[in-house]
Protein backbone atom coordinates (compact mmCIF):
# COMPACT_ATOMS: atom_id res chain seq x y z
CA UNK A 1 0.00 0.00 0.00
CA UNK A 2 1.02 3.32 -0.97
CA UNK A 3 0.95 6.34 1.64
CA UNK A 4 0.06 9.51 0.59
CA UNK A 5 1.06 12.64 2.08
CA UNK A 6 0.07 16.14 0.83
CA UNK A 7 1.51 19.95 1.53
CA UNK A 8 1.34 23.57 -0.09
CA UNK A 9 4.00 26.23 -0.67
CA UNK A 10 2.69 29.51 -1.76
CA UNK A 11 4.68 31.79 -3.17
CA UNK A 12 3.82 35.56 -2.50
CA UNK A 13 5.40 37.78 -4.65
CA UNK A 14 4.84 42.37 -4.60
CA UNK A 15 6.91 43.51 -7.42
CA UNK A 16 10.56 42.40 -7.72
CA UNK A 17 10.12 41.13 -4.08
CA UNK A 18 9.26 37.70 -2.06
CA UNK A 19 7.83 37.08 1.12
CA UNK A 20 9.92 34.25 3.22
CA UNK A 21 9.48 32.84 6.33
CA UNK A 22 13.71 32.51 8.42
CA UNK A 23 12.30 29.06 9.76
CA UNK A 24 15.07 28.36 12.53
CA UNK A 25 13.31 25.47 13.77
CA UNK A 26 13.33 21.46 13.12
CA UNK A 27 15.08 20.33 10.50
CA UNK A 28 14.10 22.51 8.00
CA UNK A 29 15.70 25.25 8.62
CA UNK A 30 16.23 28.20 6.43
CA UNK A 31 14.35 30.55 4.02
CA UNK A 32 10.50 29.26 3.11
CA UNK A 33 7.72 30.59 1.43
CA UNK A 34 4.59 29.96 3.89
CA UNK A 35 2.38 26.76 3.43
CA UNK A 36 1.99 23.69 5.26
CA UNK A 37 -0.40 20.18 5.45
CA UNK A 38 -3.13 19.72 3.49
CA UNK A 39 -5.82 18.90 6.24
CA UNK A 40 -8.51 16.15 5.75
CA UNK A 41 -11.04 17.45 3.88
CA UNK A 42 -10.21 20.37 2.94
CA UNK A 43 -9.58 21.13 -0.63
CA UNK A 44 -5.77 21.89 -1.87
CA UNK A 45 -6.32 25.12 -2.43
CA UNK A 46 -8.04 26.25 0.54
CA UNK A 47 -5.18 24.75 2.71
CA UNK A 48 -2.58 26.94 0.87
CA UNK A 49 -4.92 30.09 1.22
CA UNK A 50 -5.15 28.65 5.20
CA UNK A 51 -1.72 28.10 5.62
CA UNK A 52 -0.89 31.65 4.34
CA UNK A 53 -3.14 33.45 6.58
CA UNK A 54 -1.94 31.35 9.57
CA UNK A 55 1.89 32.36 8.91
CA UNK A 56 1.54 35.32 7.70
CA UNK A 57 -1.76 36.98 8.42
CA UNK A 58 -2.21 37.74 4.38
CA UNK A 59 -5.08 36.97 2.72
CA UNK A 60 -4.62 35.76 -0.78
CA UNK A 61 -7.25 36.60 -3.04
CA UNK A 62 -6.11 35.00 -6.12
CA UNK A 63 -4.05 31.33 -6.47
CA UNK A 64 -1.58 30.32 -9.46
CA UNK A 65 -0.92 26.91 -9.68
CA UNK A 66 2.75 26.96 -10.73
CA UNK A 67 3.72 22.56 -10.23
CA UNK A 68 4.05 20.23 -8.21
CA UNK A 69 7.13 18.93 -6.11
CA UNK A 70 7.05 15.49 -5.26
CA UNK A 71 9.46 12.75 -2.89
CA UNK A 72 9.17 9.43 -3.73
CA UNK A 73 10.38 6.48 -1.30
CA UNK A 74 10.42 2.93 -3.36
CA UNK A 75 11.13 1.38 -0.32
CA UNK A 76 8.84 2.97 1.84
CA UNK A 77 5.73 3.15 -0.37
CA UNK A 78 5.95 6.99 0.38
CA UNK A 79 4.56 9.67 -1.92
CA UNK A 80 5.25 13.52 -0.35
CA UNK A 81 3.51 15.29 -2.87
CA UNK A 82 4.08 19.35 -2.31
CA UNK A 83 1.16 21.77 -4.33
CA UNK A 84 3.21 24.89 -5.43
CA UNK A 85 0.74 28.53 -6.15
CA UNK A 86 1.94 31.89 -6.70
CA UNK A 87 0.11 34.52 -5.54
CA UNK A 88 -0.06 38.44 -6.46
CA UNK A 89 -3.03 39.51 -5.35
CA UNK A 90 -3.42 39.74 -1.33
CA UNK A 91 -4.24 42.20 1.57
CA UNK A 92 -3.52 42.35 5.45
CA UNK A 93 -0.84 43.26 8.00
CA UNK A 94 2.52 40.41 8.42
CA UNK A 95 1.96 38.61 11.92
CA UNK A 96 5.19 39.91 13.78
CA UNK A 97 5.25 36.39 15.19
CA UNK A 98 4.56 33.73 13.28
CA UNK A 99 5.57 29.82 14.80
CA UNK A 100 6.83 29.18 11.83
CA UNK A 101 9.37 31.95 11.37
CA UNK A 102 9.76 36.18 10.93
CA UNK A 103 8.12 37.02 7.70
CA UNK A 104 10.42 39.15 5.98
CA UNK A 105 10.25 40.74 2.44
CA UNK A 106 12.86 39.47 0.24
CA UNK A 107 14.41 40.98 -2.97
CA UNK A 108 13.98 38.12 -5.60
CA UNK A 109 17.90 38.98 -6.75
CA UNK A 110 19.08 38.35 -3.89
CA UNK A 111 17.53 34.65 -2.61
CA UNK A 112 20.29 32.97 -3.37
CA UNK A 113 22.60 34.69 -1.10
CA UNK A 114 19.98 33.40 1.75
CA UNK A 115 20.31 29.80 3.63
CA UNK A 116 17.81 27.82 1.92
CA UNK A 117 17.03 24.04 1.93
CA UNK A 118 17.88 22.39 -1.83
CA UNK A 119 14.26 21.07 -2.43
CA UNK A 120 13.21 25.40 -2.28
CA UNK A 121 16.18 26.24 -3.95
CA UNK A 122 15.70 24.09 -7.02
CA UNK A 123 12.12 25.27 -7.67
CA UNK A 124 12.59 28.86 -7.01
CA UNK A 125 13.24 29.99 -9.97
CA UNK A 126 10.22 28.43 -11.91
CA UNK A 127 7.77 30.35 -10.17
CA UNK A 128 8.58 33.34 -12.16
CA UNK A 129 8.68 31.45 -15.06
CA UNK A 130 5.63 30.89 -17.26
CA UNK A 131 4.18 27.42 -17.39
CA UNK A 132 4.28 25.03 -14.78
CA UNK A 133 6.51 22.75 -13.12
CA UNK A 134 6.32 18.55 -11.86
CA UNK A 135 9.68 17.75 -10.17
CA UNK A 136 10.08 14.11 -8.89
CA UNK A 137 12.36 13.80 -6.19
CA UNK A 138 13.43 9.53 -5.36
CA UNK A 139 14.56 9.18 -1.95
CA UNK A 140 17.55 7.10 -1.30
CA UNK A 141 16.39 5.18 2.02
CA UNK A 142 19.75 3.11 2.09
CA UNK A 143 21.89 6.61 2.05
CA UNK A 144 18.63 8.64 3.85
CA UNK A 145 19.23 11.41 0.86
CA UNK A 146 17.86 12.55 -2.40
CA UNK A 147 18.44 9.84 -5.26
CA UNK A 148 17.57 11.08 -8.59
CA UNK A 149 16.34 13.98 -9.39
CA UNK A 150 13.33 14.28 -12.86
CA UNK A 151 12.25 18.07 -13.75
CA UNK A 152 9.45 18.56 -16.04
CA UNK A 153 8.74 22.28 -16.94
CA UNK A 154 6.06 23.11 -19.54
Amino acid sequence: MVRYKMWTLCMIQRGDEVLLLDRQHDHFKGFIPPGGKVEFPESIAASAIREVREETGLLIHRLIYKGLYEYVNPTKNDRYMIFNYLATDFSGTLIEDSPEGKAMWVKIADVDKLPMQASIRRRFPLFFEEGTFEIQVEWNEQENCEGAVHIRHT
